[in-house]
């Protein structure tokens, strides 16, 4: 029997699990993108042929070689190792700012939609002011105040990023809110919190799923751009954003790699997370037609 054939009864029902969830085959290359950059982040240390932060100036924007498969930069480092250790680092702030942002959004929209009245007049207010202000720019404001680093971009991003999730979370709070089943669940003396928690914010968590991934991939652009422009992750770190910046200045010498790896890995990574939140979403909107 070949290695195929044994291998097939467990790829199948994955693969199938997945188009099913996204409904074709865009959905699934885009997800087993997202696992290989998860993959990639978590095994960076073991997958870097080099030292990320080696410099050896003796050979500095070197090409495509067997000991460098991207070349080096302007420091005479690694530029796949320095890739595969970005994507830590990538990946984490974005992750804390989605986990950060809807947990605060599931918080303050729930409270808004279901309980209404001038909580719900209170909190919109409130959203509606954090969302007139733009997330880049209260991210500056944070690092102003605090210093570069990732602490001040992701705190500022989360709270940028806290009205998506909490109108959306109000608005399906109240459709929700709305439903027979759960005023028989008010009828048999269930406390608010109680229904909010066992039913309401089950039934809405998909949804926020979907969102949460198109937010992931919006995160992700906008703290490589802080990163960009020196407000976030600080050299010699390895990180997206600032390896564009650092290989800007080999652009001006004819070499490409430096800047261009990195640039594919976040349009990559920002399409990936984009198709999957579209595909969720999309399939939901099927389910309740």
């Amino acid at each position: 029997m070949t290695a195929a054939a044994l291998t097939a009864p467990v790829r199948r029902p994955l693969l199938g699990r997945l188009r099913g969830l996204g409904g074709g085959p865009l959905f699934t290359a885009a997800a087993l993108v997202l696992a290989l950059l998860v993959l990639v982040a978590v095994l960076a240390p073991l997958l870097a042929p080099h030292d990320p932060n080696a410099v050896d100036l003796r050979d500095p924007l070197a090409g495509s070689g067997p000991d460098h498969l991207l070349g080096t930069d302007q420091s005479g480092r690694d530029v796949l190792s320095r890739l595969l250790h970005g994507a830590r680092t990538g990946l984490l702030g974005p992750l804390l700012v989605i986990a950060l942002s809807t947990a605060g959004g599931l918080l303050l929209g729930t409270v808004a939609g279901w309980c209404g009245g001038w909580a719900d007049t209170l909190l919109s207010r409130a959203l509606d002011l954090v969302f007139a202000v733009p997330g880049l720019l209260l991210a500056v404001m944070f690092v102003t105040l605090s210093g570069p680093g990732m602490t001040a971009p992701v705190i500022a991003m989360s709270v940028a990023y806290t009205p998506y999730v909490g109108r959306l979370v109000r608005g399906l709070a109240q459709q929700e809110k709305a439903r027979p089943y759960l005023e028989s669940y008010r009828v048999q003396g269930w406390s608010g919190w109680t229904i909010c928690l066992r039913h309401l914010l089950p039934n809405i968590a998909p949804t926020v799923l979907a969102q949460s991934a198109i937010n992931f991939g919006y995160a992700l652009m906008d703290l490589a751009a802080l990163s960009f422009l020196g407000f976030g992750v600080q050299p010699p770190t390895a990180d997206w954003g600032a390896m564009i910046n650092e290989g800007e200045s080999a652009l001006q010498q004819g070499a490409m790699m430096p800047a261009l790896a990195p640039s594919a890995c976040i349009v990559i990574a920002v399409v990936a997370f984009g198709i999957v939140g579209e595909g969720i979403a999309d399939r939901l909107a099927r389910r309740e037609r």
